[in-house]
């Protein structure tokens, strides 16, 4: 691990403060991803900014009817608290199969959102790769990509994104609330966060220079009663998804006036299927309608060599998934 300076934010202006007088800072949460990017010299921060004892550990009603959760609280008593298991109990199940309880107990909001790629090209500093080391190439794209992007990538980078949490925001909707440098607050929808490679695969989201993530914000409860995250891995635990699903519905005189759908393990963001969703408003609850929105989803797909598998499996879990929600209530 290279050097490096430790500063302990005492509040949000001294944040703010370090990270604009230097471009070489990183904010340090629950470090639980940033260090050992550090470690493999993947990451190479020369000053760290301690925000986790910022005072943005709570959650709270909002003005829309919904939930606000703070970027600090770590992601156990977030997944825990019982207004998020009563009401967006879609975003418990999927926060609760992520990593390990120890890990958990670290992990702040504001840094799952910002969690970078497990692809091992990335993660090898002796291999080529864009997202570290702009220009070097993507050794992913004509190499082992079994467990890479299957949509929204480019030739520059064929990674994908690793959070569950993000996944079941990207299918509930959620806004993310910023301090920008100047001292002021933006409010980012959460679709628009995260990024895809295109040419610039080095940038996954779309924070300006030393913005600081404080607080997501959830609108109002809708999937309640019906949901379910799917999450398929290599392994029973402890284990990154291959595929994973997040799905809610709500369903009214039996019959689907919204759904949530977004999956993760297949792109370089949480991947919104906004054309299923649109297809199964005003449709009934049944395997058939699950299996058409299966189908328009994956139909899109353009898998690597090694991932064609992804197709398939995606359709078999998209139809779980919502079979799952169908029948599952709180």
């Amino acid at each position: 691990m290279r050097p490096f300076t430790y500063t302990g934010a005492k509040n949000t202006e001294e944040a703010l403060r370090a990270a604009n007088s230097n471009t070489n800072a990183h904010y340090l949460g629950g470090g639980t991803n940033l260090i050992d990017l550090m470690k493999e010299d993947v990451e190479r921060p020369d000053e760290l900014i301690d925000v986790a004892g910022l005072d943005y550990k709570k959650v709270t009603p909002n003005e829309n009817g919904g939930l606000t959760l703070g970027g600090m609280l770590n992601n156990s008593e977030t997944a825990n608290h019982r207004e998020v298991r009563t009401k967006y109990p879609l975003l418990s199940m999927a926060m609760l199969s992520a990593a390990t309880a120890q890990l958990r107990n670290m992990a702040t909001n504001g840094g799952n959102l910002l969690q970078r790629t497990r692809c091992p090209y990335f993660y090898e500093t002796s291999m080529p790769c864009n997202k570290r080391e702009p220009g070097t190439g993507c050794g992913a794209l004509k190499g082992m990509n079994a467990l890479h992007a299957v949509f929204g990538w480019s030739d520059k980078c064929v990674a994908v994104h690793p959070s569950d949490m993000c996944v079941a925001l990207a299918a509930i909707g959620a806004k993310v609330e910023v301090q920008k440098q100047d001292g002021s607050s933006r409010m980012i929808e959460f679709n628009d966060f995260h990024r895809l490679p295109g040419d610039d695969p080095e940038n996954d989201t779309n924070l300006m220079p030393g913005e600081l993530i404080t607080a997501i914000h959830l609108s109002e409860s809708t999937f309640s009663d019906h949901y379910y995250y799917l999450k398929i891995r290599e392994r029973a635990s402890y284990a990154f998804a291959l595929v994973s699903v997040a799905a809610g519905l709500q369903i009214k005189g039996g019959v689907i006036t919204k759904a949530g759908l977004a999956m993760g393990g297949i792109a370089h963001k949480p991947w919104k299927l906004i054309d299923a969703e649109n297809y199964l408003s005003g449709k009934i609850p049944n395997q058939a309608n699950f299996e058409a929105a299966a189908e328009l989803t994956m139909n899109e797909a353009k898998p690597l060599e090694d991932n064609k598998y992804k197709v398939e499996m995606g359709k078999k879990a998209i139809v779980r998934a919502l079979t799952q929600a169908y029948e599952r209530k709180a």
